[in-house]
C-alpha cells in the first residue's frame, strides 16, 4: 500500500511536469473507485491550470484557480507521466491531458483509490480537516506524542499509526521507527517517558526521510511516477524478517499480530 514516502515520491516526480500546465482534457474510463469520480470532472477541469501539487498525509492535492483535485492512491494505485500515451490497460482508469502533450495516468488495480474535486478550501474537506500533523514538520515532536498519550493504554505502534496523532506512519515505517527507537511496539503509550518519545519522533522522521530518499518501499506493486520501484525495502531492519537474526544483537526477530497488522521486533533490543 502506498504510504507517505511513496506518495511524496510520486508528488516530487509528477510536479515538475504538470505545474503551470493547462488541462485540455480528462478521460474517465472507470468512475467506480472508493468513492465515485464526479460526473462533471472533465467539464470542471478542462481549461484550468495546475498551480501546484502538494501533499497532505497520503492525499495528493492538485491546486487550480477554481479549486483542488484530491487524489488518493488507495491500496495499489499509481500516477504515471507519459509523453507518448501508450494504449490503456485494464486498470488505467483516468487520463489527464495537458497543453504541452504530457499525460498523467491514474492506474488502480484494486480500485480503493479516489479522485475527488472541491471548490471549497481544501483543508476544510472532511477527509483532511481532522488529520494530525505532518511527521516531517516541526509541529510533530516528542512533546506532542507525550501529551497525546497521557492516560491512554493502547500499544504504541497503534498510537503512532493513528492519523489523528500523526499522518503517514504506515505499518512498515512504524515497525522500523520503533526498532530504531528501541521501543517495544506493544508497550502502552501512557507508560513511555517524554525522553523516549522525543527519540521516537526523531526516528519516525529519519525513517520516513530515508524512505523518501530511496523512492519508497517496493512491497507487492508500488511503483513511482515513471513505473520504477522504490528501494527502501533493501534497508528494512525488522519488517518482513520474522525469525531472522536481529542486525544489532543477533537474536531471532519475533512477529506477532497487532491490530491485525504484522508486527516484527527484537525482544532484546526493544523494551
Amino acid at each position: 500500500m502506498p504510504e507517505l514516502p511513496e506518495v511524496e515520491t510520486t508528488r516530487r516526480g509528477i510536479a515538475p511536469y504538470i505545474e503551470g500546465q493547462g488541462i485540455i482534457d480528462v478521460l474517465v474510463r472507470q468512475p467506480k473507485l472508493r468513492w465515485p469520480v464526479p460526473e462533471s470532472l472533465s467539464r470542471t477541469l478542462t481549461g484550468l491550470s495546475i498551480r501546484c501539487v502538494s501533499r497532505r498525509g497520503k492525499y495528493l492535492l492538485f491546486e487550480t484557480e477554481a479549486g483542488t483535485l484530491i487524489v488518493h492512491l488507495g491500496m495499489s494505485g499509481s500516477l504515471r507521466i507519459h509523453q507518448r500515451a501508450p494504449q490503456p490497460g485494464k486498470h488505467d482508469h483516468l487520463d489527464f491531458m495537458f497543453t504541452d502533450g504530457i499525460m498523467l495516468r491514474f492506474n488502480d488495480p484494486r480500485r480503493f483509490g479516489a479522485v475527488l474535486w472541491t471548490s471549497a478550501p481544501v483543508m476544510e474537506h472532511s477527509l483532511l480537516k481532522h488529520l494530525g500533523p505532518e511527521p516531517l514538520l516541526p509541529s510533530f515532536n516528542g512533546e506532542l506524542l507525550h501529551e497525546l498519550s497521557r492516560h491512554r493504554n493502547i500499544p504504541v505502534k497503534s498510537f503512532i499509526m493513528d492519523s489523528h496523532v500523526v499522518v503517514g506512519v504506515g505499518n512498515i515505517y512504524a515497525n522500523e521507527a520503533l526498532f530504531m527507537a528501541g521501543i517495544l511496539p506493544t508497550r502502552p503509550v501512557g507508560n513511555i517517558s517524554l525522553t523516549r518519545y522525543q527519540k521516537l519522533a526523531e526516528c519516525v522522521r529519519v525513517i520516513l526521510q530515508d524512505a523518501i530518499n530511496q523512492g519508497g518501499t517496493t512491497l507487492r506493486d508500488f511503483v513511482n511516477e515513471s513505473g520504477k520501484p522504490g528501494y527502501f525495502q533493501q534497508q528494512l531492519r525488522v519488517y518482513g524478517r520474522k525469525g531472522l537474526p536481529c542486525m544489532v544483537c543477533g537474536q531471532p526477530l519475533t512477529e506477532i499480530r497487532l491490530s491485525n497488522r504484522s508486527t516484527v521486533f527484537c525482544r532484546h533490543c526493544q523494551r
